[in-house]
């Protein structure tokens, strides 16, 4: 989850102009009545060349440029129908985390979807600033969907005491009923003249764990109604708050 942790963005690219680019052009929003940066992740710079040793459990979201690997790859082999991009979204998609691949393909879609992967033509002047945004937007969402997760796993859990806890509540009648039973037998045993020593410490003990359960469940009571009297306070502090009082 990435509900507790700074974000890791990372960067994968031959040309170390691009990192930078990334990097310089990240926006930056202040912390209300701070000066520190708000939402600035942590980069790590790769050469694309290791795309296809990712790790997704290594990063959050990654950018890859695929810009200067077309360049490199078009250099090497003249074949028309290569897409020199495809290896890179492959590895990125093969990762399970999301990525945005930049491109310099003329006459492309300015913007393209390919799962996870997110295919973002190079503009001049703007794309690092785009690139930018976009990427801040999709760990945003990651996280309020970790944040999500998170808050639905507690609830279930808090769900299940809940019930539990009236569950015990509710039973807590036919339980003392039973220790009731149960203490009141071994008070009749202990009286009973001429018992071996064994017995009559066995009847002790009965006597003794019995009282203690109705101790248990007497506390039970008692935060029943203490939990209500603070719902009951908590409600008038609210009611207060928002002006209704």
């Amino acid at each position: 989850m990435m509900s507790n942790h700074r974000p890791t963005v990372l960067i994968l690219a031959s040309d170390p102009a691009f990192a930078r680019d990334i990097t310089a052009s990240w926006p930056q929003d202040p912390v209300p009545g701070s000066d520190r940066q708000s939402d600035r992740p942590e980069f790590i710079v790769l050469d694309e060349a290791f795309s296809r040793d990712l790790g997704g459990n290594h990063y959050d979201l990654a950018i890859a440029d695929a810009s200067s690997s077309a360049s490199s790859l078009k250099r090497k082999d003249k074949t028309p129908d290569r897409r020199p991009d495809h290896e890179l979204k492959l590895s990125l998609a093969a990762a399970g985390k999301p990525a945005i691949i930049i491109h310099s393909k003329p006459g492309s879609d300015f913007y393209s979807l390919h799962g996870s992967v997110i295919g973002l033509r190079r503009e001049p002047e703007i794309w690092a600033a785009l690139a930018g945004l976009l990427a801040r937007e999709i760990l945003r969402r990651r996280q309020a969907e970790a944040h999500a997760l998170e808050s639905e796993t507690i609830s279930i859990a808090a769900q299940a005491e809940a019930t539990l806890g009236r569950y015990m509540v509710e039973m807590r009648s036919n339980v003392n009923n039973a220790l009731t039973t149960v203490l009141g037998n071994a008070e009749l045993l202990a009286l009973e003249p001429g018992l071996p020593a064994t017995v009559q410490a066995q009847t002790d003990t009965i006597r003794n764990m019995a009282l203690r359960l109705h101790e248990i469940f007497q506390r039970f009571s008692s935060l029943e109604k203490e939990l209500k009297v603070a719902a009951r306070e908590s409600g008038k502090q609210s009611a207060r708050a928002a002006g209704h009082i």
